[in-house]
This record gives C-alpha cells, structure tokens and sequence, in this order.
C-alpha cells in the first residue's frame, strides 16, 4: 500500500499556508487490509478510515461514474489496481489535486496544480468529470475568495454553461447556504458575488442579489450607479468581519430591487420592501434564525442611524429598544459599511458627523442597557397591568432624557 496526503492541505503547504483539514489517499489496498491495521472505517457510500491514533481521515483510491443529476449521485469504484493519477482526476480543480508522498515528501503534481498556484489561477481539472457536480460551480466561486485565484478562462465558460443548462437547481437550499458561509468566512466575501455573477450563479442561488447591479442608484449619490456595485463596496469594508455582519450587509438594500408595479416605491421604502424579500431568502436556503433575524433589523433600521441626535427621546428609546443591546456594535458595522460603501471619497466632515451620530446612539444604547423596571419608583406597588408596559417606557423616555442633555 501507498499512502499519499492530498488536496487542500497540500496546497495550503505549497503556499506556505497552515492546513485546516489533513486528508490522505490510499492505493494499493483493500477494506480489510486497512481493518487489519486498526483503521475504523467511517465511510459509507465509499470506504474511509479514521486513522487509530490520528483520527485523520484516509480515502481508498477511487474513480466515480455519474448516476443522477444530484451532486451526491455518484457509484464508486475502490479497487486496488485505481493508481493516485486516476483519483485526482475526479477532483475539481488542479490547486486541489496535488499529492505528497508521505514517506519520501515528493510533490506529485499530475495535472499543473504548482503552476496554477505560483499564478493563482483557479482551473479545472478534467472537462469530462467537472459538469457532474453541480456544486463545484459554487465551489468556484468560494475557492476564488479563499484563495484570492482568479478563475482560467475556460473555466469560467464551462461552469456558465452549467448554469445556463440548469444545473444549480439539483442543489439543495442548505448546500447552496452552506457555500455561502464557507465564502463569508473569508475577507473576500465580495469576490465569491462578483465570480458568481460572471458565471451566472447569483442569478440562480440569488436572483434577489442579481437583480440590484440592474437597479440604478443617484449618482450624486452613488457614483457606483447601480445597486449591486454599492453593495459590493459596502462588502469590503466588512472584510474581516463575522458572516452574520457580511450576511446582514450583503441584504440591508435588498428592497431596491423590486419592481416599480410593487406596492411602495423602491428607493424610498426599500427599507420595509427588503423585510419580506430576506425572509424568503432565508426560507429557501434555510439559513440560521440568528442570521435571518439580524439582516432584517439591518434592513428595517440602517437609515435611521445619521438622525439618532435628532431623533424625540421616545422614538430613540424605540430605535435602541428594537435593535437590542446584543447587536448594537455589529449594527453599527452594517451602518458604518452602507455609509463608506460609495465610489467617492468621504469628507471630514461628513466623516466626522457619522461618529457623532454613532457615539450618540451608543451613549443612548448604555443608558437604556443599564435601566431596570425594578429602578421605577413605588415599583413594588405598581400593578403589572396593560399600562405597565407604557410606564415603563415613559420612565425609560425621561431617564434618557436626562442622561442626554448635553449630547447632541
């Protein structure tokens, strides 16, 4: 038997990057034989191993033959005789199809994986194998902001002639979300959206998305001029923030992009059009609640933020109240993202009128943080009643009030 450490961990190597995920591939062997050597098979479609001591996952050379139009549709074949060449030609693109002796640590690239890495160059490996998994279009345009790769021509025409063909729609809602969060993870979220566009994914995992780089914005304004352009730039200046932040930015316009026959008009009330839009969003892909739930109050309030010093005391009690003490810094990052996020450069002033706006809300989120019903005088004697509600508020309108009386 031969064992052989491939894919990612190997790349992350040759680009001098620490490996998530150490995986190993086994020629020359059989089931039994790695059960004899105290290997726990895990797999079930096809054979893999736990190593006894390790834990590392090590594969049987395989090859796949296509059975359905779903990215799990595959028959494996595991006999001993499959050589490390024949099993890196069903992967995916030649960066991930590069193979280290572990005995010798000689580098076995079969398909130009170093030159596509010394270049960045996200290529395929085999034209034939690559169309049979729908996924790897998505994993496309993730591993083109992971790894920051532009994707080789020919790879780009034969991923939107998948999608053109239709293929995304054999994706599962959780699998497409899935590649969406492994790409939010990395600071360049915004390259996953712009290498979908291109090949016509975002279209048909998003079309919601799409849409906004069709919907103009006032230059004055916007000199980016569309929706989608500003959206993208909002993106990068999330770059090293959490996925619920990028997930809250990549929506917070969503509303944009309906249609002028819809009921409200789109620039101006994008704010409640875009609540109904996430949620569908959300509902299709099945994203997490926490996710769901935080792009909404994003979209509901990004626009209120520059007028928190202008705001009635009541209505500012409201605003704080309805963004939570919890989300409070991250809905200040989607404000702070929609505001920078133009193709223009932002005066001191206008810079500096923005903190005031954010350090006001703060100030105004701590005080209303630190007010309890138990601090209302005569509390104990109050009736908890329907009006109990409305005190309370009132109480916490005057105590802010107070505490904001020489802020503005």
């Amino acid at each position: 038997m031969k064992i052989y450490q491939v894919g990612g961990s190997v790349r992350d190597k040759l680009m001098h990057q620490e490996p998530h995920d150490i995986d190993y591939v086994v020629t020359q062997s059989t089931v039994e034989e790695m059960l004899s050597l105290g290997y726990k098979q895990v797999g079930k479609s096809f054979p893999v191993f736990l190593h006894p001591e390790t834990k590392c996952e090590y594969a049987l050379a395989r090859k796949e033959i296509k059975t359905g139009d779903k990215h799990t549709d595959f028959k494996f074949i595991f006999t001993p005789d499959i050589t490390l060449e024949e099993d890196m030609a069903r992967r995916d693109f030649t960066c991930n199809a590069i193979a280290m002796d572990v005995e010798s640590g000689e580098i076995i690239d079969c398909y130009g994986g170093v030159n596509d890495i010394a270049s960045r160059t996200l290529r395929h490996v085999n034209s034939e194998h690559f169309p049979e998994d729908p996924l790897r279009v998505l994993r496309m345009c993730r591993f083109a902001a992971q790894l920051d790769f532009k994707v080789a021509p020919e790879t780009m025409e034969l991923a939107s002639t998948m999608v053109s063909k239709g293929m995304l729609s054999h994706l599962s809602g959780e699998r497409i979300w899935q590649e969406i969060y492994k790409a939010m993870q990395s600071k360049n979220f915004d390259i996953f959206i712009t290498t979908a566009k291109e090949c016509g994914a975002l279209k048909a995992i998003l079309p919601e998305v799409d849409k906004l780089f069709t919907t103009p914005e006032k230059p004055e304004h916007h000199p980016e001029k569309n929706s989608g352009d500003h959206t993208l730039l909002c993106l990068k200046n999330v770059a090293l923030e959490s996925p619920k932040i990028k997930f809250a930015v990549l929506l917070h316009d969503i509303g944009k992009s309906v249609t002028p026959k819809d009921i409200l008009p789109a620039h101006h009330y994008h704010d409640r059009n875009g609540i109904p839009i996430i949620s569908s969003i959300c509902n299709r892909l099945r994203v997490p609640n926490e996710y769901r739930d935080f792009a909404i109050l994003c979209c509901r309030h990004h626009m209120k933020l520059h007028l928190a010093s202008q705001m009635r005391k009541g209505t500012l009690t409201d605003f704080v109240d309805s963004i939570g003490s919890k989300d409070i810094e991250d809905f200040i990052k989607v404000c702070h993202a929609d505001f920078y996020g133009r193709q223009k450069e932002i005066s001191a002033e206008e810079a500096a009128f923005f903190d005031r706006q954010s350090n006001y809300f703060r100030k105004a989120s701590s005080v209303i943080k630190a007010i309890k019903a138990q601090d209302m005088p005569n509390f104990a004697k109050l009736p908890k009643d329907k009006n109990f509600k409305d005190k309370y508020r009132e109480y916490k309108i005057n105590r802010l009030t107070q505490a904001l009386k020489s802020e503005r």
